[in-house]
């Protein structure tokens, strides 16, 4: 058995809310078909059972980031179509295509590579062309549509199935953002136009990102990629304040990151705690050890940033520097006992820690906060 199964450090994964999450997004975007965005081992959700979540809730297509993450999908017997939402490494395109997965193409080697695979296989490939009108990541300039587009068209094994791009500032809300957003629109409205001289007409456009999805309906198009959303997270403050005057639907968290207390000692007011002996105890205080650090994810920034987690529904601060595999808390006056009930991240008795809190604290987005959930952090789906 794994270490991290007998650990007293895990994360509690809500199925039930990745369904309901999903359902309420898919009848909130109306046309537009959902998929759901699974890379990443699904946001640290766990990539197989968030898909099968997803797919009950009405999510169409999944998104992944690499081969590897699409074949674990298929190997489980998930059937739905998969994209994959960067082009593949030519080393990988033969076990893309064989998986049945739905590569991306960008450039003339990749359009090359993908019909080498039909060809080999005796089948047509349908692919997803991504332009780039804006972001400067991944996709294939409005320049170089023309000679991409024609190698699609003259080749009998590959098939334009979809056409696509990314916003770079969706979440965002501010008057420049808006105004470069609308001319990515109309950047990828002229790479619709120059597909249709060809007779290409893809059944599938898409652009928004969870954010758009849930503010910019204009981006939806026939198709919407939403991750952090589906997850129960926010895509950034600016999005969340627009919600209540969209009739955007709740989105319930579904990630709860537990631990239970080791060790508990009592040590008078001015002791130093942890290494570097940083922090002063104010008062003489009960600290209890717990067994979870900065190697699953528990940044040692959030120390300054003035965290603090629950036990017995009370909120407690961190007595010293979070360490690898432990931290230590200042429970003051409160007693409590080894084997008590810790959340970093969820609810205990009506009081929350979101994943958007941690950001804040930490200066970066609720995505870092759950992707960075370490592997040592068993996942445990529960079901509401």
């Amino acid at each position: 058995m794994a270490e991290g199964r007998t650990r007293p450090a895990w994360a509690e994964i809500d199925l039930g809310a990745l369904e309901r999450n999903a359902r309420r997004i898919s009848e909130f975007v109306g046309k537009s078909q959902l998929c759901a965005v699974v890379k990443a081992d699904a946001y640290g959700h766990g990539a197989v059972q968030s898909a099968e979540a997803f797919l009950r809730g009405g999510a169409t297509w999944l998104a992944v980031a690499l081969v590897d993450e699409g074949i674990e999908l298929r190997e489980a017997g998930i059937t739905a179509p998969i994209l994959m939402l960067s082009e593949p490494p030519a080393d990988a395109i033969d076990a893309a295509v064989e998986a049945g997965l739905t590569p991306t193409v960008a450039t003339a080697d990749g359009v090359r590579r993908v019909a080498s695979a039909g060809e080999r296989r005796q089948l047509r490939v349908p692919v997803h062309l991504k332009v780039d009108t804006g972001m400067h990541r991944v996709g294939a300039s409005l320049d170089e549509l023309p000679d991409l587009l024609t190698a699609i068209a003259t080749s009998p094994t590959v098939e334009l199935e979809g056409l696509y791009t990314h916003l770079a500032v969706a979440d965002s809300t501010a008057e420049d953002a808006e105004a470069f957003i609308a001319e990515q629109l109309e950047l990828f409205e002229q790479a619709t136009d120059m597909a249709a001289t060809l007779g290409l007409t893809p059944s599938l456009r898409h652009v928004a990102n969870s954010a758009a999805a849930l503010i910019r309906p204009k981006a939806g198009f026939d198709m919407v990629r939403v991750g952090i959303a589906l997850y129960g997270a926010s895509p950034s403050p600016e999005v969340a304040d627009r919600f209540g005057d969209l009739g955007v639907p709740s989105l319930e968290p579904v990630l709860t990151l537990k631990a239970r207390v080791s060790a508990v000692r009592r040590l008078k007011a001015g002791s130093r705690p942890s290494y570097g002996r940083v922090r002063p105890l104010p008062q003489d205080s009960y600290v209890a050890t717990v067994p979870i650090g900065y190697a699953d994810g528990v940044p040692r920034a959030l120390l300054a940033s003035g965290f603090e987690v629950l036990i017995h529904g009370k909120r407690h601060p961190l007595a010293g520097t979070i360490t690898m595999d432990q931290i230590v808390v200042d429970c003051g006056d409160t007693e409590v006992e080894v084997g008590a009930e810790v959340v970093l991240l969820g609810v205990q008795s009506g009081e929350r820690i979101s994943a958007e809190d941690w950001a804040q604290q930490l200066g970066t987005i609720s995505y870092e906060v759950l992707c960075g959930i370490g592997p040592r952090v068993t996942r445990s789906p529960i079901a509401t």
